[in-house]
Formats: structure tokens, C-alpha cells, sequence
């Protein structure tokens, strides 16, 4: 068994608001007036209030610091990938050491593993090893990267963590998902890029993942479930191109989802034996406002049932693979000792088209 015993999140100190950032796409993007229009009506229907960037640009009418003013080459994916080993671990150090408050510097050492999830940058000697240096981990801590899964890698580093702890009763587990997304900015004027423009930030998540609890609050995963819904393996990709990483992002992905959710949901509950209205919490990847809305009308919920998804997606945007760890610890803000034994039912949604379901358990210790 497992459990969740601390969670902590960092993003970069640049807050821009969402209309602010349209005024840069129109400008960057060379928009004529009717894909003005568009595009602001997309940052306007987003439910994002704001959204972090390590880059200023994106709170500029002008005058850019990394992406062109004119008719200067675009940035090449070297350039942005030399932009995300420079930010990447300090905003990594930040949110794994809010998360290691539980455990004094020099129980550190207790530590180990260590998994870095990433899918927007890649060097070696890579993330983990510049994190054991700025964390002051061990040298020989077992260390995994699980790079280029998109949005629900943070269900994948979970379940590795959970089978590692399930092998050993001294297991301590660093999980960190750091995601530069806003380096990877995309000008042409397509589809998919007003869409994707319209919703993706940086942000770092970490969690304390051990084989036993800790005195407060701790979360136990019960349960797991994955699914491919290949009919939308067009609808969602991400790919390295000559000048950054490229996304896909089709407006049919919540039409896909829509058609998978509740076989995955009943898939997962009959693993444990659970009905949905056993469930107390919900802690679903907010991907786009359109994919929750879909959720909650193929299950039956409520938009206060699904609030927490809701506030992340107002105050940070979508991270990628961060984003549901956020969700999560927005949760665990609310909870009590009253929630003893209540269940949490977590979604995200990626490449594949992926569709990852967890249930966790609330124990208080």
C-alpha cells in the first residue's frame, strides 16, 4: 500500500490575466480583425482568470524579450530548450521543498526514489540529477524520468510509486511534474493553436508518496484504471518540431472523452467494489472548461461538486502534467477530521487519446 503524505506546488512569478495574454496572441500571431475576434472569445469562454509563464513576453504589447518583434527568426526548439534547463529547477526546488516540509533536512537522506515527470523539456544529465544536487538527496537514490506523456503523466508516476512502496515497507518516494508549456508557444494561425494558446501555463507539483502515513492528513490510492480511446489518437498530440514542441489539440477531444467517461468510471469503481455515489471528492484534470462541463453531464455532477478543478483552472490555466497534483492539494485545503474514510475520484486526460482514473482514500493519522 501507499499514501500521499505531502503535496507542494510553485509557479513562475509572472501572473499575467488572460485578456492580457490574448492582447500578446493577437499582436504575435498577426491576427486579421475576425481572428481577433476569435481568439478573444476563446480566452474569454476559457474560465481562466490567469495563467504563469517563466517569460514576460506574454504580459507585453511589445517590445519581447524571446519571442520575435518583427520578422526575426522564431525561436528554434534549442533555444527553448536551453530556456527550460535554465527555469525548470528552480521552479522544481520549489515546489519539492514546500512538499519536504514534513521532513527535516537531514532525514533527507531518507529518501528513495526520486521520478521527474516532464513532457515540454529534455537534457542529460537531466532534471533528477540537478535535483538530487539542489536538494541535497542522496547520490544513490533510485531515480525514474517519465517524459513526453502529456496532462495524466502524474497518474503514471503515482502508480510506480505506489507499486515501489508496495515492494518495500522503508520506501519514500519524490514524485515532481514540472512543465514549462509557454516556451513552446506556436504562431501560425491554426485551429489547434488558438486552442492550445488559449489555455496552457508553467507550473511544478511534488509529492510524498511512502509506504506508511504520517501524523495529518494523507491520501491512499485504492484504486486504478487506464483506457485508450483510439478513435481520438488524432484529437491530442505533441510532437518536437524544428521550433518547439508542437500540440494538437482538436475541439472534438471532449466529444471522445464524452463517449468513454462513464465505462471507465464504472470500470474502475467495480475494482473496489464501489458506486459513484460512495464518492465524496472529486479531483478531475481540468484540461479545458469544456472537457469538465462534458464530466459532469455524463456523471451526473454538479459544478460545486467539481469546484476544485474549477478554481485551478481560473487561477493557474492547464500545466499539463501538474495540473491535477493542483487539484489535488486544492482538495486537501478543505478537508477535516470528518472526511475520515471518505473517497476521492481523480481523472486526467492526455495523448492516446489517454483517459487515466484513480480513486484515493482519505486517512487521518
Amino acid at each position: 500500500m501507499s499514501y500521499i503524505t505531502s503535496i507542494g506546488t510553485a509557479n513562475p512569478e509572472n501572473k499575467i490575466a488572460q485578456p492580457k495574454i490574448a492582447d500578446f496572441m493577437v499582436k504575435a500571431m498577426s491576427l486579421n480583425a475576425d481572428d481577433e475576434r476569435k481568439l478573444r472569445a476563446l480566452h474569454r469562454m476559457s474560465g481562466i482568470e490567469s495563467r504563469h509563464s517563466i517569460l514576460t513576453d506574454y504580459g507585453k504589447d511589445h517590445s519581447f524579450e524571446f519571442y520575435p518583434n518583427g520578422d526575426e527568426p522564431f525561436p528554434s526548439t534549442k533555444q527553448r530548450l536551453v530556456l527550460f534547463r535554465k527555469h525548470a529547477v528552480h521552479l522544481s526546488v520549489t515546489a519539492a521543498e514546500k512538499c519536504l516540509t514534513k521532513i527535516a533536512d537531514q532525514k533527507k537522506s531518507e529518501i528513495t526514489h526520486l521520478i521527474v515527470v516532464s513532457c515540454t523539456g529534455m537534457y542529460a544529465p537531466g532534471l533528477d540529477i540537478d535535483l538530487i544536487k539542489a536538494l541535497g538527496l542522496k547520490s544513490t537514490i533510485e531515480r525514474t524520468c517519465i517524459n513526453f506523456m502529456g496532462c495524466y503523466a502524474a497518474f503514471n508516476a503515482i502508480k510506480l510509486a505506489h507499486s515501489l512502496c508496495d515492494q518495500h515497507s522503508e520506501t519514500k518516494v519524490l514524485v515532481v511534474c514540472t512543465e514549462l508549456c509557454t516556451i513552446h508557444f506556436q504562431r501560425e494561425n491554426t485551429e489547434d493553436n488558438l486552442l492550445a494558446n488559449s489555455l496552457f501555463a508553467d507550473g511544478s507539483a511534488a509529492l510524498l508518496i511512502e509506504n506508511q502515513p504520517r501524523s495529518g492528513l494523507n491520501l491512499k490510492p485504492i484504486s486504478f484504471y487506464c483506457e485508450i480511446a483510439t478513435e481520438g489518437e488524432y484529437d491530442m498530440a505533441w510532437t518536437v518540431g524544428d521550433w518547439g514542441f508542437e500540440m494538437r489539440l482538436s475541439s472534438y477531444v471532449p466529444d471522445v472523452i464524452k463517449s468513454g467517461i462513464k465505462k471507465l468510471t464504472t470500470s474502475l469503481l467495480e475494482k473496489i467494489s464501489t458506486d459513484l455515489s460512495d464518492i465524496s471528492y472529486f479531483a478531475i484534470h481540468p484540461g479545458g472548461k469544456k472537457i469538465l462541463e462534458t464530466i459532469e453531464g455524463e456523471l451526473g455532477l454538479t459544478k460545486a461538486q467539481n469546484h476544485y478543478a474549477y478554481e485551478v483552472l481560473k487561477n493557474f490555466g492547464n500545466m499539463s502534467s501538474p495540473t491535477v497534483v493542483f487539484v489535488l492539494s486544492e482538495l486537501c485545503k478543505q478537508l477535516t477530521d470528518e472526511d475520515q474514510g471518505k473517497k476521492v475520484l481523480s481523472f486526467a486526460f492526455g495523448p492516446g487519446l489517454t483517459l487515466e482514473s484513480m480513486v484515493l482514500e482519505i486517512q487521518n493519522h
